[in-house]
């Protein structure tokens, strides 16, 4: 298994030193603020997450709460607000964005973050020096994968990678930071063809869907390396049981809180695979120590005031 746990906490641990340093040169601590719109239950988990790493990290976290009838002008002008404070170092805005938004209207919110302050590293101008190779602020999924695949000691140079999933928040950099390390990449998405086939020829399969246990043992080369991405509630039992088998001890923790967290890739993937991330405790924690990696990265970058 590859614990994505021991390498973020190792990511924070060198974070700690530049965090003290920057707070001696400046004056005060790297800033991120959160703007949150809505009551979805995910996202308040998520961001309730990302306050407490960034506050452990020693980093001043704030978050901004609109309702979910907020209309589009109103999260515009909170943006617009962050960008103009010369104390904000990072901005991200949680997503999804409530229904009312629109498609168009959330593109709309992160294409006015300032560039030098996205640290999801979603802005069309930081996602194309992403494609040249040249971005300071990455995705912090993708970005957490490579860590993790370096610190682990996965080489990537020649081995043939096939990324599951289109996104532009996962699926599309993950696939463009594989090729910068000089694999061979494939992406596939709903309408490949032979899609189980295409998988079980990669040295290195990324699963970033969001359909649970949908990647078995027959999308898998015997060895390969296997980041999962996903991360899926299932709240039915016979579902669980459909995963794990009727006698896994996960199914304990299930009959406690009534639901349980799994991954896009089928727990038997276990006994083909030479290694692969848990769900929970892959790649997860590795996209939060990113997010405080890429706040120190944007205040360090930032003008002194």
């Amino acid at each position: 298994m590859l614990d994505g746990t021991r390498v973020a906490g190792a990511i924070r641990a060198e974070l700690a030193p530049r965090v003290t340093e920057f707070l001696a040169a400046r004056g005060r601590r790297p800033a991120l603020h959160i703007v949150l719109v809505g009551d979805d239950p995910a996202s308040q988990i998520y961001v309730r997450n990302k306050e407490r790493a960034g506050t452990d990290a020693g980093l001043l976290v704030t978050v901004h709460r609109l309702p979910a009838s907020a209309p589009l002008e109103d999260v515009l002008a909170t943006v617009r607000r962050l960008n103009a404070d010369s104390a904000c170092d990072g901005i991200l805005v949680q997503a999804p964005l409530p229904k009312t938004i629109g498609k168009q209207g959330t593109e709309q919110v992160f294409d006015a973050i300032d560039p030098a302050k996205d640290v999801d590293g979603f802005h069309p101008h930081n996602v194309g020096l992403l494609v040249q190779g040249r971005a300071a602020l990455k995705p912090c999924t993708p970005s957490g994968v490579i860590e993790l695949l370096d610190r682990e000691g996965q080489s990537l140079a020649g081995k043939y990678a096939v990324v599951i999933g289109r996104s532009e928040i996962v699926g599309k950099p993950m696939a463009l930071l594989l090729l910068q390390r000089d694999a061979t990449v494939t992406i596939c998405h709903s309408k490949t063809p032979d899609l189980e086939a295409t998988c079980a020829r990669a040295d290195i399969l990324v699963a970033a869907i969001g359909r649970p246990g949908f990647v078995t043992p027959a999308f898998v080369k015997p060895g390969a390396v296997v980041i999962d991405v996903g991360i899926n509630r299932v709240d039915s039992r016979d579902q669980a049981v459909a995963l794990f088998g009727a006698n896994h001890p996960r199914l304990v923790g299930f009959d406690t809180r009534g639901s349980m967290v799994v991954g896009d890739v089928h727990p038997a993937v276990v006994d083909v695979a030479g290694a692969m991330t848990p769900v929970p405790g892959g790649v997860g924690p590795l996209t939060i120590a990113m997010l405080l990696k890429n706040t120190l990265v944007a205040a360090e970058g930032r003008p002194r005031t």
